[in-house]
């Protein structure tokens, strides 16, 4: 991470030395107050009681992090270095033809708005190749202030153009389509390339550079993602979990990378071939993408744009690509001032997104497209979910059943494990904190509930900035039936669940 990205990432949140240091020293000493509440013999690996604490399903699920783990690190500073230096030397034979930057803008904040196109601006004027930004706007005003900004930054370059493309403020993904069709328009070159931003994500130094010229030496990706970090306008709390997040998400974009199956384009900064961008059926999977369920019937997407493109590009033949060296800044405004509510809102509308996804993709794509690893990862999705909801489950009916001692060595262990989970963090060099232990455990127990909720219930959608929900069109009996068998489908399977922790709790007590 240069030295910019590292400034922009850490930012006004950071912590004073002196500070992160106590905290640091605070959680390593409530790890060894709580070593200290165990009786022995539960640590002991001869002990029956032991089987129960570690698990094969615990084994399990640490197996496959180890793995994502080793193989993003195998990526991040090994395989990807070596490629980032055959580009390197292409030198400027590497860059496309020509660039087009498509934004979009609704309903983001002014302060937020200049900043993107400045840093947008600043990137085109950076780049030794003719540039054209399409700005998807709704507001008229928009319009104004982006040719402002653009006449302060774009200096000596007649090659920069702008076009303004005005959309009817009905959502992201008209928004696009309206982008997309005016590029195609343009006629863009075979060796052209395109930038789709998203109107609260800031571009950092020669991010866009860095990222373009990876399509030369890739001939067969057709789209790739980049590295981001956040600015968060919120708590203290809500920028630990959505910095703790942007961690998670590098490392498993690195891993997946290592296959060239990144599994979603990110809407906040991606780039495709423009051969890819002007195919009429890519604007229309963007535009009007839809879901054919077995139970709920046939719903379009309200969010998910990324990954109605990702599919696209997987359905014709593309791979997918992740570049760690290209920095953006997002500007995450949370949907809720209150931490709980927030976190819920945005974790249902990702989850869903990607359960959604998840589903399809198995079955249209499958093993000879997607591979053995990327068909496993979408698969290991959907058990996810509940696997991180067995050992607290499993916890607290055995504290409550055999004694308190089993809830006490689960907490030691989510403490420990979580903080040497944290550590790792370091190499994969984002900003880590003593509080990540706290909220990846967070994270990961309300997120599985999220998960739960969302995979019985993928005909609700819902868009935190524009708040705006998604109306399938069903009459009122279809409407109530399809409610009805949600939940009686989902706390089936909770029942389930609850069925399966009773049978482990037994054969443990053997």
């Amino acid at each position: 991470m240069d030295r910019y990205a590292s400034g922009a990432a850490n930012g006004v949140f950071s912590k004073p030395s002196c500070a992160r240091f106590c905290a640091w020293a605070c959680l390593f000493a409530l790890i060894a107050l709580a070593s200290e509440m165990i009786a022995p013999e539960y640590l002991n690996p001869d002990h029956a009681k032991f089987i129960f604490i570690i698990g094969t399903i615990g084994m399990w699920r640490y197996g496959n992090a180890v793995v994502h783990y080793l193989r993003g690190m195998y990526f991040l500073h090994w395989k990807f270095p070596r490629l980032r230096r055959q580009v390197d030397r292409m030198g400027d034979a590497a860059l496309p033809g020509h660039m087009y930057m498509v934004v979009t803008s609704f309903r983001i904040p002014t302060h937020t708005t200049f900043k993107v196109y400045q840093s947008v601006f600043q990137e085109v004027q950076r780049l030794n190749v003719p540039c054209t930004v399409i700005a998807s706007i709704v507001e008229k005003g928009d319009e104004q202030f982006i040719k402002t900004i653009m006449r302060n930054e774009v200096q000596g370059r007649a090659d920069i153009k702008l076009i303004i493309v005005r959309a009817r403020g009905t959502g992201k993904r008209d928004g696009l389509a309206h982008a997309f069709r005016a590029l195609s328009r343009q006629m863009p070159l075979e060796n052209s390339v395109v930038g789709v931003v998203d109107g609260d994500t800031m571009m950092l130094p020669h991010c866009v550079e860095r990222a373009v010229k990876l399509f030369a030496a890739l001939p067969n990706v057709g789209g790739l993602t980049t590295n981001e970090y956040c600015q968060v306008e919120g708590s203290t709390l809500m920028r630990e979990w959505h910095s703790m997040r942007f961690v998670q998400r590098h490392i498993n974009m690195c891993s997946m990378a290592l296959s060239h199956r990144v599994l979603t384009l990110t809407g906040r900064l991606s780039f495709f071939r423009a051969s890819v961008m002007i195919d009429p059926d890519f604007i229309k999977d963007v535009e009007a993408d839809f879901l054919e369920h077995w139970r709920l019937g046939r719903f379009q997407f309200l969010t998910g744009d990324d990954k109605s493109s990702w599919l696209s590009l997987m359905r014709a033949g593309w791979d997918t690509f992740y570049v760690p060296d290209s920095h953006t800044l997002t500007v995450e405004h949370p949907p809720d001032s209150n931490f709980l509510r927030a976190t819920r809102q945005l974790m249902f509308r990702w989850y869903g997104n990607s359960l959604r996804q998840n589903f399809r993709a198995t079955t249209l794509l499958g093993r000879a497209r997607l591979g053995l690893f990327t068909l496993y990862v979408l698969y290991d999705q959907r058990l996810s979910m509940w696997t991180c909801l067995m050992g607290l489950t499993a916890s607290v009916f055995a504290g409550l059943i055999f004694g308190m001692q089993y809830l006490l060595v689960y907490l030691f262990w989510v403490l420990l494990s979580r903080t040497l989970v944290t550590l790792m963090f370091v190499f994969s060099g984002h900003p880590v904190s003593p509080a990540y232990p706290f909220v990846l455990y967070y994270n990961q127990i309300v997120g599985s509930v999220m998960k739960v909720y969302a995979m019985f219930h993928m005909d609700q959608q819902s868009w935190t900035r524009q708040k705006t929900t998604l109306s399938n069109g069903s009459v009122n009996f279809d409407a109530a039936l399809n409610r009805w068998s949600s939940k009686a489908m989902m706390f089936s399977s909770i029942a389930v669940f609850f069925g399966v922790i009773s049978v482990l709790l037994e054969l443990t007590q053997r």
